[in-house]
């Protein structure tokens, strides 16, 4: 039995599973920077923009561009109970997030309410992860890196390049 031309004639290159993230990643990177925004950095500092205590109880889920472009719209996600005190909120956050951008990125918040507990889709951690403390660095480790960076003569490149080093060093060793 003869198979048709192209048909199953090309394997894929093996590759693997990818996260989805991963995957679209640069796409939606470069769909925010055309407007002047960013949306992972909302995403990755949101404690840092909007406050710990916000942070506890909402978290960004979704940012929708208008058909006009002009500002987006920020969905937050939160407990039933905690929407009322959020709502009340809604004009600083949206002067923080801009704030943090420069510009009025965002025109409005739109809040959505899940349940804390009894649903599966519906849970949502509102915790962040405490920060780690970092492990004292031996002072074997800070002198290699510096000797490693002793030749650089721009003192700020100088210091990143040693701390990079102390980093590096001090994980490949654990």
């Amino acid at each position: 039995m003869k198979q048709a031309s192209g048909y199953n004639q090309r394997k894929r290159p093996s590759r693997g599973f990818r996260r989805t993230s991963n995957l679209l990643q640069s796409r939606i990177r470069a769909a925010g920077e055309v407007r002047g925004f960013a949306v992972t950095r909302l995403l990755t500092h949101w404690a840092e923009i909007v406050g710990e205590d916000t942070a506890r109880i909402a978290r960004p889920v979704d940012v929708k561009y208008g058909r006009q472009g002009f500002g987006a719209t920020l969905t937050l996600l939160t407990t039933g109970a905690q929407a009322p005190m959020l709502e009340m909120q809604k004009e600083a956050l949206r002067e923080r997030v801009n704030a943090c951008y420069g510009h009025t990125a965002i025109s409005r918040i739109r809040i959505t309410q899940t349940a804390a507990t009894g649903f599966a889709e519906g849970q949502a951690q509102f915790t962040h992860a405490a920060k780690k403390k970092p492990a004292p660095v031996s002072n074997e480790t800070k002198q290699a890196a510096h000797n490693a960076a002793a030749p650089i003569a721009d003192q700020g490149l100088r210091d990143a390049l040693e701390a990079l080093g102390q980093n590096i060093i001090s994980k490949s060793r654990h």
